[in-house]
């Protein structure tokens, strides 16, 4: 009897429940009892509770979004740092002379790509935070969400299927951008296009060629990179001369030009990183011996020091009476009265040897050649 008449006690009456409803929040409830109107009560549970339950949300929805926007700068931090940290170890340990100039474009480089990556996961973490606060919302005002959600799910598998280029093209461009695959400036291959990179978005790359053409590539198009100018490159030189020249000779001409361009202020530990190098003989040609000179210059210089090179050693040959050969060819002429010329031939007058058939073979016999050669 006890139990059965807490629970009457407990149960909100008709009244209440036609007021606010099977469930009634204590501002309806508390009006409802003080002025027993029913209309009263429910103004008040829809002007001052549900607005409170709703500004609840939106804070804890701009609270969750501050704490994931810090943990995102932190992550864009780190990266930030890793590699910006492997690169300069990379350079202390290839190149030390060039080490403060390779810090602030590593740290430049690395700060332009924190910022994109972090610009992105903050965009998105915004809108993935708020679409949520916004159904919870929508539930507050006794709408409906669930169809909303279906209707969103197949909307989302729907623009999937139609745009998986679309979204490959980001994810590539994603990682991309933290991998460090390339940045503006660098001179890339892409396969169907060499040149400068001009932009970079998360959807495509611009490139410009040696022509000046701009070439626009989707990130998901692109299966391989070639970087020519990240941290250093280097300068590949083959020098061709004659066989007659005397090859130890040469690799020393050639080997001090290089040396000189090391000297000279305007080159050397600006442009140039280290000292030239002769390999020595690369390839015997059909018409030269290839000698291989090799310099490491700054990033995207290597270009203007074979140029420089090339000037320097044509003219460094020359001074020293050593031929650089071009392709030659030896041409004899023969005229008529000299040697006669052959007389045509009837085929069928030629006399060839015959030509054994295997059945003559078998026809002989392991017994003739076997007595043949005893």
């Amino acid at each position: 009897m006890l139990i059965l008449a807490f629970q009457n006690d407990s149960a909100p009456s008709d009244e209440l429940v036609d007021a606010c409803g099977d469930s009634p929040r204590w501002a309806c409830e508390w009006v409802f009892d003080q002025t027993d109107n029913e209309a009263l009560a429910g103004i008040v549970d829809w002007v001052i509770d549900r607005p409170l339950r709703i500004g609840l949300v939106v804070l804890v929805a701009w609270i969750v979004k501050r704490i994931v926007h810090h943990m995102i700068g932190k992550v864009v931090d780190r990266i930030r740092s890793d590699s910006t940290e492997r690169q300069m170890e990379r350079v202390r340990r290839l190149s030390p002379g060039v080490l403060a100039a390779a810090d602030d474009a590593a740290r430049e480089r690395g700060k332009a790509r924190a910022e994109t990556v972090g610009l992105v996961l903050r965009s998105f973490s915004s809108a993935l935070i708020w679409t949520i606060a916004l159904f919870v919302v929508l539930s507050e005002l006794d709408v409906n969400v669930a169809p909303l959600i279906a209707g969103a799910g197949i909307a989302g598998i729907a623009l999937g299927f139609g745009a998986q280029s679309v979204v490959q093209d980001f994810l590539s461009g994603m990682f991309m951008l933290i991998e460090d695959h390339y940045g503006v400036g660098d001179v890339i291959d892409v396969g169907d296009a060499t040149g400068t990179v001009e932009r970079m978005s998360l959807r495509t790359t611009s490139i410009r060629d040696a022509q000046g053409t701009v070439w626009h590539i989707s990130n998901g198009e692109i299966r391989r990179v070639g970087n020519f100018s990240q941290l250093w490159s280097r300068a590949l030189i083959d020098v061709g001369v004659a066989y007659e020249t005397d090859i130890r000779l040469a690799q020393g001409v050639i080997q001090r030009v290089g040396t000189e361009l090391w000297e000279d202020p305007e080159w050397g530990d600006g442009v140039v990183m280290e000292p030239p190098e002769v390999l020595g003989v690369q390839n015997l040609g059909g018409d030269a011996v290839q000698i291989r000179l090799i310099v490491k210059t700054r990033p995207s210089s290597q270009w203007t020091v074979e140029r420089e090179l090339r000037l320097r050693i044509k003219e460094a040959l020359d001074e020293a009476g050593i031929e650089m050969p071009f392709a030659q060819r030896t041409v004899w002429l023969r005229q008529q009265g000299d040697v006669p010329m052959p007389q045509p031939v009837d085929p069928a007058t030629v006399r060839v040897a015959p030509i054994p058939h295997a059945h003559d073979d078998e026809a002989q016999g392991p017994d003739e050649d076997s007595g043949e050669r005893s």
